[in-house]
């Protein structure tokens, strides 16, 4: 049963697909969609002068976080104030207090003075760091004036990010700070949410301006080289044909350009609005192929070597070298998308769908002459695995690389007199790029001071020792329990945050819980465990963000959707635990093993997961040669997920359940035909 070659089924009729296709959403349904559920699609609407007075502020960021990512060598306090006040000033010209439209200009003197108000008080602290560093804490955090300062940046940080991310957050966020408040004198919490690296501009917002402004920047610049476009004509090269290639397309091309633009949603309407059409017309339910384009742009984040620039997040947070944290990726991504392509297939052979016929496909041969596209992303990797070069200076330069690339591909699309001109860079694309990376920023930096003030907050009161003993107690000292109450945890914490804030959140967090001695779970497993947890809450109800957009796009129900994107996703919520309880699967081996029993350990365990992750998706899909049972569908499951359970019994077991499965359905097939 070939998942890639091109089978001889009836598709279904063209009446169908035709009247199906004609029932998606535009680009308006969409965005009326997004601005529903997601607070990142709510932004005012600037035209005229206004809209370029605003375009300026926000090439001025970016440039200025350039220059602090690069060159400057002032005080943290000072460099981390800066951003943060300057994250305020462009957050509220960007996003409006209430969801819906806006008015084009449209921002109420009450914004302005929220604005200047927040944004004060961190240029305060920026001016006077040195100062107040030096200053004793107990008697500035019993000083008026800058507790009222405090208080007036912190309440504005909030404001933005209920307005850019959303709810959820601010909920845990809330109860953290009435805890404090309840536990430690009121001044001594301002002071240290406010004035130390411990709080507000900690960790995360540190990791923000030092590293994820100039990714989220880079990502910028790569989306208007048509790197987007080159991945899905390369995907529809590769698995067009194939039976419901549509949906196969959608998993590799977004695979590979969720891995670039670190943003389930923005990958989602990006590769959606080429790849879900498409698989409407093939024949896929829309709540099907809404929840394949959001389950595999979510599945993009945790694809090496990029990850959403959670890689080279995840480095500098367990100390792992970068090229060792992309290599561990690659089974548990694998793992992954095998699932949903598997998933994909098997409802094309239910369906009897066929592929895009071989002649309506892009050529290879035509493809192969733009692969300089890859040149920045090659570049970046090379850079930082190498070892000599910062994050920080190998994303610099791989944002001039693209530039000279997208230099080239203006040459070469001269040359080669290509009618497409659509991903030819120009000036005005640069300044762009510089503005949507400013724009990008802002989401990230306001879930990052959010994060700060949780970290704070467990700092501050001690509360990290009551939840780790909270968490012990109620799992009875159970790892599974354990593990499972820390994903709950990062699902909610991960609702509607960003990639690399989520990852920082959740590096911040919950991963010091299951690195504590009571729990045991390696440092670097515990960290790919919280990551993947984050990351499927945007696909996971009730906020289920990425789900929401393709099913904008399917025009289908948003919670069926969401639904079947966890089904597909179903490896997400299993590998985790397994790595968790044995870290083989990320390649973590027992001191001492030989290196040949290294490769062999491996390889089985690549082998049985997978053999297990097919069982599962069988199950969840329902058919394997012709319908399954409900009996053999528990079967093949049980089957399944034993193969993926580490130990030689539970292997053999597993395989004999899932092979014994397939020939009955494989025997039950053929007399039915024979029939």
């Amino acid at each position: 049963m070939s998942f890639l070659r091109k089978e001889k089924e009836t598709p279904p009729p063209v009446r169908e697909a035709v009247e199906e296709v004609q029932d998606t959403g535009t680009a308006a349904d969409v965005e009326e969609v997004m601005k529903k559920y997601d607070r990142e699609s709510n932004t005012r609407v600037w035209v005229g002068w206004q809209k370029w007075v605003v375009k300026c502020l926000m090439i001025a960021f970016s440039l200025y976080c350039l220059y602090l990512t690069l060159w400057d060598t002032s005080l943290p306090e000072f460099r981390l104030a800066m951003f943060v006040g300057m994250i305020v000033v462009i957050g509220y010209l960007n996003f409006p207090m209430r969801k819906g439209s806006v008015e084009p200009n449209s921002m109420p003197w009450y914004d302005i003075v929220i604005m200047l108000a927040g944004a004060l008080p961190f240029f305060y602290f920026a001016a006077n760091a040195a100062k107040i560093k030096t200053t004793s804490a107990v008697s500035a955090s019993q000083d008026p004036l800058m507790l009222l300062l405090a208080i007036l940046g912190i309440l504005a940080m909030i404001e933005l990010c209920r307005r850019s991310v959303g709810i959820p957050i601010l909920c845990v966020v809330g109860v953290l700070l009435i805890y404090a408040f309840t536990q430690v004198r009121f001044g001594k919490v301002i002071y240290d949410l406010f004035y130390t690296t411990s709080g507000l501009i900690g960790t995360p917002i540190a990791t923000c301006q030092k590293y994820i402004v100039l990714f989220i920047i880079f990502g910028a610049f790569l989306e208007r080289t048509g790197i987007s476009a080159f991945f899905i004509n390369l995907a529809n090269c590769v698995a067009g044909s194939a039976s419901g290639g549509p949906a196969k397309v959608a998993v590799i091309s977004s695979a590979l350009c969720g891995m670039v633009s670190g943003s389930s949603v923005g990958n989602t309407v990006t590769t959606g609005s080429v790849t879900i059409p498409m698989m409407k017309k093939t024949g896929y339910k829309g709540e099907f192929a809404g929840a394949v384009e959001a389950a595999a742009s979510t599945g993009g984040q945790i694809m090496p070597p990029i990850m959403g620039a959670a890689a080279f997040l995840m480095a500098e947070y367990t100390g792992f070298p970068y090229a060792q944290i992309a290599l561990l990726a690659i089974l548990p991504a694998l793992l992954y998308f095998t699932g949903i392509f598997i998933a994909v297939h098997l409802e094309a052979k239910k369906l009897g769908l066929k592929g895009i016929p071989k002649d309506q496909l892009p050529k290879f041969s035509k493809l192969a002459p733009k692969l300089y596209l890859l040149l920045p992303l090659v570049i970046l990797v090379a850079l930082v695995s190498s070892g000599k070069n910062t994050m920080q200076f190998s994303a610099a330069i791989a944002i001039l690389v693209t530039i000279v690339v997208g230099v080239i591909n203006n040459i070469v699309n001269s040359i080669t007199k290509n009618p497409d001109t659509t991903d030819n860079i120009s000036f005005m694309k640069v300044l762009d790029s510089m503005e949507a990376g400013a724009k990008g920023t802002i989401t990230v930096a306001a879930a990052c001071a959010m994060a700060g003030l949780v970290a704070g907050c467990i700092t501050t009161t001690g509360l990290a020792n009551i939840l780790l003993r909270a968490i012990v107690s109620v799992s009875g000292g159970v790892t599974v329990i354990a593990l499972f109450l820390t994903m709950l945890c990062c699902i909610v914490l991960g609702m509607g945050v960003p990639t690399t804030a989520n990852y920082c959140i959740m590096a911040a967090t919950c991963a010091p819980i299951l690195m504590s001695e009571e729990i045991g779970v390696p440092m670097i497993a515990a960290h790919f465990f919280v990551f993947y947890f984050g990351i499927v809450a945007d696909i996971t109800p009730p906020v289920a963000l990425a789900a929401y957009a393709g099913s904008a796009i399917a025009k289908s129900p948003p919670m069926k959707t969401a639904v079947n994107a966890t089904k597909l996703a179903i490896a997400a919520f299993v590998v985790p635990y397994i790595f968790a309880v044995n870290p083989t699967m990320l390649f973590q081996f027992e001191p001492g093993l030989s290196t040949a029993m290294k490769v062999v350990q491996a390889v089985l365990i690549i082998v049985t997961s997978l053999i297990g992750l097919f069982g599962v998706a069988s199950a969840l899909n329902g058919y394997l040669y012709r319908p399954i049972n409900p009996l053999f569908r528990v079967l093949i499951a049980a089957g399944g997920l034993c193969m993926m359970i580490p130990g030689n019994l539970t292997d053999v077991v597993g395989l004999a359940v899932v092979a014994a499965v397939v020939v009955f359905q494989r025997m039950g097939a053929k007399r039915s035909a024979a029939a």
